[in-house]
């Protein structure tokens, strides 16, 4: 399959992951002679990577497949793609709904995309869900951005949590080697990119599916040895990593944070709950007092360490006292950010089929207060940036206002100021904060 002017277009619902995934599906499409296309319309593949966290993720991709299957009515050499946790989970499923699909696949198969699109060229519908051993990052990504990357480091999820439906659609835990982790941010560096994300579903696993263990019992490949061999890497400036789970966070990684300059001070650990019976209903293998514990020894470690977690309200069971325990937590800790979602039932996940299920109003209630507090707390941490100087990787232009770039701090906060992105995009720069929201902040470039 050799498509001459050909054209292509991908939408990404979802996480990180599926961030990383689209950027590596267009790398083999452009390797095949695909050109990218910003108007799905105007092209002639169209891959939706799917994610079926939310149950109205799941609706928007059908409505959307929904509108290119008519398409191909009038067009049939049209190719339509369904990658992704929603393909994985429906598999067969949804071929009853859109039997114009050419293409079903699962995460653990996009590396594989130029092999099943051949087998489509020769007349096949194919569904690719089958548990595979993931092929090693081969292909050349078709990056968003030229300044920041993302850097898979370990697939798929070994936990139960009773809501999740991760480990169904991603698979059981799969690392990378060092070698080949070490070998593609070599490659980033000399490219240009200045800051890497590190990824996994739950990235504090890495490697305890990779042999090795050492004479004093810990094992040889953890996520913080491997931070240790990737901070030389020569032109990254900044790195990240996401998501931690607090059943397996530890005090070496924190030290670690502090003593490697490059590693950002900003931890993403979601907490789910602020009730421990919550917490033990989910089964996410920890206690309120354990997470306060790991954010209080970050803090003991690094003061003005940037902390953001994610939140789950509505529950099956959870009564107004649990969610106010949820409640207390987040004013107690005082988060910079937190994603926060009201409880959705997802198939083939125990908690969908408890009888105990929350109303859609008290969901809604119970997420709408505790936002407010989010954003109340969240302003209130961004009180310490005022009138201080933050090192800001520029990376945009504020869309808002042509005049100004955009970048972030080392812990993760949005900064817009006045800029000429020609010259400052990519560059690491010194900005005085003069104003300060919940989110984000304004400053003025600081000249020495």
């Amino acid at each position: 399959m050799t498509p001459s002017q050909r054209y292509y277009h991908i939408t990404t619902f979802g996480c990180q992951m599926n961030r990383a995934d689209s950027e590596r599906m267009a790398g083999i499409l452009e390797d095949m002679g695909f050109i990218w296309s910003d108007n799905p319309n105007d092209a002639d593949l169209i891959l939706y990577n799917t994610c079926t966290i939310r149950d109205s993720a799941e609706q928007k991709v059908y409505s959307y497949l929904g509108r290119q299957a008519k398409r191909k009515h009038q067009n049939p050499d049209l190719i339509l793609v369904v990658a992704g946790c929603v393909a994985q989970q429906e598999g067969q499923k949804i071929l009853r709904r859109v039997p114009e699909l050419d293409l079903i696949m699962g995460p653990q198969h996009a590396n594989r995309l130029g092999d099943l699109l051949q087998q489509v060229s020769d007349g096949s519908q194919i569904i690719a869900t089958e548990p595979i051993h993931i092929v090693e990052d081969i292909t050349k990504p078709r990056r968003e951005s030229t300044i920041t990357a993302w850097v898979n480091i370990i697939y798929g999820c070994n936990e139960r949590c009773t809501y999740c439906v991760v480990p169904n659609v991603r698979g059981t835990e799969q690392s990378r080697t060092s070698e080949e982790i070490l070998k593609e941010m070599k490659i980033l560096g000399k490219r240009g990119y200045k800051e890497v994300t590190l990824l996994g579903q739950n990235i504090d696993a890495y490697g305890r599916d990779l042999p090795g263990v050492l004479k004093t019992g810990r094992r040889r490949h953890t996520l913080t040895d491997l931070l240790y061999t990737v901070h030389d890497v020569s032109g990254v400036e900044r790195i990240r990593f996401a998501t931690s789970h607090p059943r397996y966070f530890t005090e070496r990684l924190i030290v670690a944070c502090k003593e490697l300059s490059k590693v950002c001070e900003h931890f993403h650990i979601p907490f789910q709950s602020g009730d421990n019976e919550i917490l033990k209903a989910m089964k996410r293998g920890y206690t309120q007092e354990k997470y306060r514990r790991i954010i209080a020894k970050i803090r003991d470690y690094m003061p003005d360490a940037s902390i953001s977690a994610d939140a789950i309200v509505g529950f099956p069971g959870e009564t107004e006292q649990q969610f106010k325990n949820t409640l207390k937590l987040v004013s107690d800790i005082g988060f910079d950010q937190l994603n926060t979602a009201a409880y959705s039932p997802r198939p083939g996940t125990p908690a969908a089929l408890w009888v105990n299920q929350l109303s859609e109003d008290i969901k809604n209630d119970r997420l709408q207060r505790l936002n407010y507090l989010v954003e109340q707390k969240a302003a209130e941490r961004s009180q310490r940036y005022l009138g201080r100087i933050e090192k800001i990787l520029v990376e945009e232009k504020n869309p808002k206002d042509k005049s100004q770039v955009m970048g972030r701090t080392q812990g993760n906060r949005l900064t817009f100021f006045k800029g000429d992105i020609n010259q400052l995009k990519g560059q690491i720069v010194d900005v005085k904060i003069t104003e300060v929201r919940a989110f984000s902040l304004t400053g003025n470039l600081a000249y020495k």
